[in-house]
């Protein structure tokens, strides 16, 4: 199985931390060349870029936010003219609000679904026009166990997730013929700072419904993206790929 990356540059959304940061740092180590956007978390980017170039790999620390076309287009620039051209796109970024939806206002659901989506969309689009053009490409977009389940609380992202599937399936069949697959991961429960932060019983509530009875790690996470982004995966397209250890089997 060819999972050797070399050669490929990659641009990871969110990646200054968490699943994002892990993805991100686990290309470096497959080979590719990254560069890790960030919004805010300069500093985290930064140390995600000194441990891919640690062992010899190649990053770059981006700021610009998804949400904002102009700045997504400077951000694929700065990519391409760094590294020479874009052949993964990962598009992690994302934000929460929650809340119950009669209390959720217009700014909580606009602003989830602008990072989450809109985002999203914006990366596709400007990564798409090189993808195009040297006939190979890897998209992989985060969705959520939640954008097929929904939650409660959590109607703003839960719709932008399983907003993210249609995007990956439209996309999808817009340019297989290009030899690009878009393809979107579907996380349940992963050990993150957020997970971390829930008290003991929360968190046993979570594992009685996991038939692993384990939460997932950000590497496990990590290593799906290598597969998918790899030439192993060739023929792999518009699909969504469950990674929760069974909590919605479907």
């Amino acid at each position: 199985m060819h999972l050797d990356l070399t050669g490929k540059v990659a641009l990871v959304t969110g990646a200054s931390r968490g699943i994002g940061r892990a993805i991100a740092e686990a290309l470096g180590e497959a080979g590719a060349a990254v560069t890790v956007n960030y919004r805010q978390q300069r500093g985290q980017a930064e140390a995600a870029v000194a441990h891919i170039e640690s062992f010899g790999g190649r990053g770059l620390a981006v700021q610009a936010d998804v949400g904002n076309a102009a700045e997504v287009e400077a951000l694929i620039e700065s990519t391409v003219r760094h590294f020479g051209r874009l052949d993964i796109l990962v598009n992690n970024a994302g934000i929460t609000h929650d809340g119950l939806t009669i209390r959720l206002s217009d700014e909580e659901w606009d602003e989830v679904l602008n990072i989450n989506l809109r985002g999203a969309f914006f990366c596709t689009r400007s990564a798409l026009r090189g993808m195009v053009r040297q006939r190979w490409g890897r998209i992989i977009n985060m969705s959520s166990v939640v954008g097929r389940t929904g939650n409660a609380g959590q109607a703003n992202y839960a719709a932008a997730k399983a907003g993210l599937i249609g995007l990956t399936r439209s996309v999808a069949r817009e340019v297989a013929t290009r030899n690009i697959t878009v393809n979107a991961i579907a996380p349940g429960f992963i050990q993150t700072e957020m997970t971390g932060n829930l008290n003991k019983a929360q968190q046993q509530w979570l594992l009685d419904r996991i038939p692993a009875n384990r939460l997932g790690t950000v590497e496990e996470v990590a290593s799906l993206v290598i597969y998918l982004a790899s030439d192993a995966a060739a023929y792999i397209t518009g699909q969504v790929l469950q990674m929760d250890g069974g909590l919605a089997m479907a």
